[in-house]
């Protein structure tokens, strides 16, 4: 026999999920219906908002009370609420004031979750940084599965190789970047640095070889992951010759925007890139500064199109 704390919890597990007969439910408890009943009214007395429809299509159903009861989660659901929390501890929710509450919803996640779920948020914590918030974020390419975060993770805090579309790679760190993940990791094989975009991984091989840190490719791997995304993680990447001082163009824009190299004392190369054309030209128009495009034709083609319908619209 269960004891009636254990049903309860059971119980109000059940009714958190959707709205369930009660056949269904004594059935699932392996109780009578009024033990059941009495259950329910267990619960209406804990404050917990439990609706009782009839018919054939009634039933039980959890709605809402006026205050916030406990709510129950199972082990895939309290990871991902722990991992989401993390990610939006760092800012990128772009709320003022949810900083402090969302600090004391993650203390009390720390405290109550077991050591095998806090061994798998604790690793994928300690291994991950967050890239700056930037306005009109790009949507994820394809959900990452939360195993597949957990074993790069695993890798990490373990220092062991692991195999990535029969790539081997020594794994580094973790970025997390409007809603995107990337690894910077050690090709074996280009002997290389790179920023993989884990939403492309397609197969991921935890090996058992450990590895020596190496010196990384910066002091500050976001600012290198974001570099690999302005140079070549984009669908399209243009060359801009820009007539300011690389200084006065690097204070303008924001990192992710792109890499800027000094030509001379009054001009800079913009380095940069988007998914569509249309983005790019949008960009060089906020940067409220003369510049020349050289690369690719097709960005040249479509500002000398801007440049007409714009000169047209403004003639009286």
């Amino acid at each position: 026999m269960t004891s009636t704390t254990t049903r309860l919890l059971r119980l109000l597990s059940l009714l958190q999920e959707r709205a369930l007969t009660g056949r269904e439910l004594a059935e699932r408890l392996s109780v009578t219906d009024r033990t059941l009943r009495q259950d329910i009214a267990r619960l209406r007395e804990l404050g917990y908002p439990v609706h009782a429809a009839r018919g054939p299509v009634g039933g039980y159903r959890l709605g809402q009370g006026a205050t916030m009861p406990p709510l129950l989660l199972d082990d895939d659901e309290a990871v991902a609420v722990a991992v989401a929390m993390n990610v939006a501890a760092d800012g990128s929710t772009g709320i003022a004031d949810i900083h402090a509450n969302l600090e004391r919803a993650q203390a009390k996640m720390d405290r109550i979750l077991p050591k095998r779920l806090q061994r798998k948020v604790t690793a994928l914590r300690s291994v991950t940084d967050i890239g700056p918030a930037v306005t009109g974020s790009r949507e994820p390419d394809t959900p990452v599965p939360a195993e597949t975060l957990a074993t790069l993770a695993t890798a990490i805090r373990a220092a062991t190789t692991l195999c990535a579309d029969a790539t081997e790679l020594e794994p580094y760190r973790l970025i997390s970047w409007q809603r995107r993940w990337y690894l910077v990791a050690y090709s074996l094989e280009s002997h290389s640095w790179q920023a993989l975009p884990v939403a492309s991984i397609t197969e991921i091989t935890p090996g058992t070889r450990h590895f020596a840190p190496r010196p990384l490719p910066d002091s500050d791997l976001v600012a290198f992951v974001l570099r690999e995304i302005a140079t070549t993680g984009w669908q399209v990447h243009a060359r801009v010759t820009v007539l300011a001082p690389a200084e006065t163009v690097i204070a303008r824009i924001n990192p992710t925007v792109g890499v800027v190299e000094p030509l001379d004392d009054t001009s800079c190369l913009l380095l940069t890139g988007a998914d569509r054309l249309e983005t790019i030209a949008i960009y060089l128009s906020m940067l409220m500064m003369d510049f020349r495009v050289t690369d690719p034709p097709e960005l040249v083609t479509h500002i000398r199109t801007l440049a007409h319908r714009y000169a047209a619209a403004t003639y009286p």
